[in-house]
């Protein structure tokens, strides 16, 4: 009489991925302790931080004293290293430095003046930064503000979920509309981020198109208290 043996391993790797992880590849090696069937290697690849690994064991035997080994290799996504000194190098485009942690940035004010309210406000006569040929800007890494700014400037780089949050930070502090849209729109289309995080970036940062897809893809006969909490936020 044919008796089978399902097997299935879920895979969380939410953690991982938050990490720079964005693929595990390995082997589980599955044995039975009387040799009722030939050890089985199966082969695994992830993709996705959370998925589910199912096999299927021919057998003849009405009980199994199973166990499994196993070797996995997490892959890190290459990252696009963008040098900053390179990207506030000197040019003919830009007429004023920013200097940030000690470092001098040289950047164009009316760009910066078209992309942010903030830096309109600091190079214009009303303020005394505005006549400086160099600026310092305080309480912020240099890094993080050429985060900032190779998300516009000059070759765009896109967001990704272990950079969507700082962006929106320095894109709150500093008044960049256009970065907080395009980060939303990473969220909406291309993040693996839990949902409860992406809710409490949607309220925090004020993303409506984020939470409009949360609204709609809830529905009020599942929960009708907090659908009600939620289109009461408006």
């Amino acid at each position: 009489m044919e008796s089978n043996v399902y097997l299935n391993w879920k895979f969380d790797w939410d953690k991982l991925y938050m990490e720079g992880v964005d693929r595990i590849t390995g082997h589980i090696i599955v044995k039975e302790r009387n040799d009722y069937f030939q050890p089985k290697h199966i082969e695994i690849d992830l993709t996705k931080t959370k998925q589910t690994i199912m096999n299927k064991i021919n057998g003849h035997h009405s009980e199994y004293s199973v166990s499994f080994e196993y070797s996995l290799t997490p892959h890190y996504a290459p990252t696009e290293n963008v040098s900053y000194d390179a990207l506030f190098a000197p040019s003919h485009l830009n007429d004023t430095i920013l200097v940030i942690e000690g470092k001098k940035i040289h950047v164009s004010k009316a760009f910066l003046s078209y992309q942010s309210e903030y830096f309109e406000a600091l190079f214009s006569k009303n303020f005394k930064e505005g006549s400086l040929s160099e600026i310092e800007i305080k309480e912020v890494s240099y890094d993080d503000f050429g985060l900032l700014c190779s998300i516009f400037y000059p070759n765009p780089q896109f967001p990704n979920d272990r950079t969507a949050e700082k962006l929106l930070i320095m894109a709150r502090r500093f008044l960049f509309p256009s970065v907080t849209a395009i980060v939303e729109y990473h969220l909406i289309h291309n993040s693996k981020l839990k949902k409860k995080k992406m809710k409490r970036l949607a309220d925090e940062f004020g993303m409506p198109k984020l939470r409009e897809k949360f609204i709609r893809q809830m529905s009020p006969l599942d929960n009708p208290r907090k659908f009600k909490r939620i289109r009461g936020d408006f």
